[in-house]
């Protein structure tokens, strides 16, 4: 069973401003909420088998099928800058880390 004060410590931790009648109004919610789970705990669940969610989700992603990409110099063509040095071709971006 939940009382008052410790509703009053969690919201204190969550940095939570509740007032004395929304510190009642969550320990009686928090309450009924564990009552239910105490009639949960009473169910035999031995044969039920564990899972995440309560319907069949089927992945509808697509699948990952290997594909041709564009020709190396279409691909640089549209590149807003390049570099070219020894290593070949490349996109040239903005410096974001120092060397240091």
């Amino acid at each position: 069973m939940i009382d008052r004060e410790q509703v009053h410590k969690v919201a204190h931790l969550a940095r939570l401003d509740l007032s004395a009648g929304e510190e009642e109004q969550f320990t009686t919610q928090l309450n009924g909420i564990l009552d239910y789970f105490e009639q949960l705990n009473e169910l035999d669940t031995t044969h039920v088998q564990p899972t995440t969610r309560a319907i069949d989700v089927s992945n509808v992603a697509r699948v990952d099928a290997l594909q041709p990409s564009p020709e190396r110099e279409q691909i640089l063509e549209s590149a807003p800058d390049r570099e070219t040095n020894i290593q070949g071709d490349f996109f040239k971006v903005p410096k974001i880390m120092s060397a240091d």
